[in-house]
């Protein structure tokens, strides 16, 4: 961050490194997890109005991983009183590139096709990622702090469930959901060593 003063004030002293948070119980969090396949054929679900908001606040994007619905507002916000840079890396939707050099500026994107994952990235502040999944369906969720995530309303059937994770890769689980029923998944990365 010593490139950009501005960056070094808003850390901090040590800033630390967000690309893999891992709790006291090894609870990874930052991990999108989302229904891979199983849901039915052509089943169609209401696109939300409401934008998702990527902020860059303190020279991180904040949240570094999110899930957006295809057709849904993506709004990047840049909070910081310095120059940031949007640039998104897609393979299947378009890519932009937008400098945001004033501090409020707001600028509002939306992905046309499902992708996961899609890497932001600031050209000006080469620490400064993000991560986005862009589905056709509501049923993913981004772990928490403690490792945890919810996949609400989930239709009855069989699924896989796949888990991404920027530095520890993908794993999946199969699952069978019926009717008014709760299942608990649980995820392993094994092998990493830090």
């Amino acid at each position: 961050m010593g490139s950009d003063p501005v960056c070094m004030e808003l850390a901090g002293f040590g800033p630390l490194v967000d690309d893999l948070v891992i709790g006291p119980d090894d609870e990874v969090a930052n991990a999108f997890v989302y229904i891979k396949d199983g849901l039915a054929r052509g089943a169609t679900f209401e696109t939300p109005t409401t934008p998702v908001v990527l902020d860059q606040r303190g020279c991180r994007f904040v949240p570094r991983v999110f899930g957006v619905r295809v057709g849904q507002p993506l709004e990047v916000l840049n909070s910081d009183p310095t120059q940031h840079d949007v640039h998104a890396v897609p393979v299947r939707n378009a890519e932009f590139n937008r400098a945001q050099p004033v501090q409020g500026m707001r600028e509002t994107r939306i992905f046309t096709e499902p992708e996961t994952m899609v890497r932001i990235k600031c050209d000006t502040h080469v620490w400064m990622t993000a991560y986005a999944a862009v589905l056709d369906h509501p049923f993913f969720a981004v772990t928490g702090a403690d490792g945890a995530f919810d996949l609400a309303g989930v239709p009855p059937g069989h699924y896989t469930v796949e888990v991404w994770h920027e530095r520890l890769g993908t794993t999946t689980a199969t699952v069978q959901i019926a009717a008014r029923e709760s299942q608990r998944v649980a995820f392993t990365y094994s092998g990493y060593r830090p």
